[in-house]
């Protein structure tokens, strides 16, 4: 009968050793990684935000020119919360626009970690504007400075506006809507306060 001879435990696994320094080796690797991801994330957050009024804009500005009625983008500053509205009829709403429900992607709410800054177009940002981003546009005299509302109207034009996102670490985004043709387009400002 043969006999198996029996394997050097040390061929066989890792030793006690060899684990702790790989531990040790996973442990730096994740820290050094999970702060980059925490900034990928915020960037994904203010660019989803800035996708998604983009895309609501398009929808009361189709809805406009289609329809062949005003509509509106009304933002709540505070809660993020924003709703598509269309021009009533024959008094309908004091307000002279009532909310449209029957639409997918009509109403919805911003993350609470991107704040919302609604300006008229034409004021000042406190920085310039990275290279590439749209310029500053005209003022336009359909739009109060305390109205938190973008009008599409039904010839396809829209109020001049710029809305100001801001994630908690001071990243900023502008939409500019031109009045002339309605198209929104998104420029970075880059961080606030940052030379």
């Amino acid at each position: 009968m043969r006999l198996i001879r029996p394997v050097e435990s040390s061929r066989l696994g890792f030793t006690l050793i060899e684990l702790m320094v790989v531990i040790v080796l996973a442990g730096i690797m994740a820290a050094a990684i999970i702060p980059e991801m925490r900034g990928t994330y915020e960037d994904a957050l203010l660019r989803a935000a800035g996708r998604e009024l983009v895309e609501v804009f398009s929808i009361a500005g189709s809805r406009a020119a289609s329809l062949n009625e005003a509509h509106r983008v009304r933002l709540e500053r505070n809660s993020g919360r924003y709703w598509i509205e269309r021009k009533s009829s024959d008094g309908e709403s004091p307000s002279g626009f009532v909310r449209v429900h029957d639409v997918p992607g009509s109403e919805g709410k911003i993350d609470s970690r991107i704040s919302i800054e609604f300006k008229r177009a034409g004021d000042e940002p406190e920085e310039t504007l990275e290279a590439g981003a749209p310029a500053p546009s005209e003022p336009d005299s359909r739009i109060a400075a305390t109205v938190q509302a973008v009008t599409f109207y039904a010839d396809g034009t829209a109020d001049n506006a710029e809305i100001l996102l801001q994630d908690r670490d001071g990243f900023r985004r502008v939409l500019r809507v031109n009045s002339t043709t309605a198209r929104v387009q998104i420029g970075e400002l880059g961080r606030r306060g940052a030379p």
